[in-house]
């Protein structure tokens, strides 16, 4: 994130309420509301662990999800 409270967090690690009052207020134009916009329909439908395998396993906040035992439904 570049800016505001939770400026340098990857932006999947932003909290859902946050990314929630992005909704409501308008997201930013250009290429970061777009992928705030994007953001708030994964974390909206519980579909975070499908970027599971993106993380970096050394980062202290990677989630150890496995996308292959993601079902419809999960959270």
């Amino acid at each position: 994130m570049p800016f505001g409270r939770y400026q340098g967090r990857r932006l999947i690690d932003l909290p859902e309420p946050y990314v929630v009052w992005f909704k409501e207020k308008g997201f930013p134009k250009g290429r970061l509301g777009m992928l705030l916009a994007t953001l708030y329909e994964i974390k909206a439908n519980g579909l975070e662990p499908l970027l599971a395998g993106f993380r970096d396993p050394s980062d202290p906040l990677y989630r150890n999800v496995d996308p292959r035992t993601f079902r419809e439904g999960d959270r």
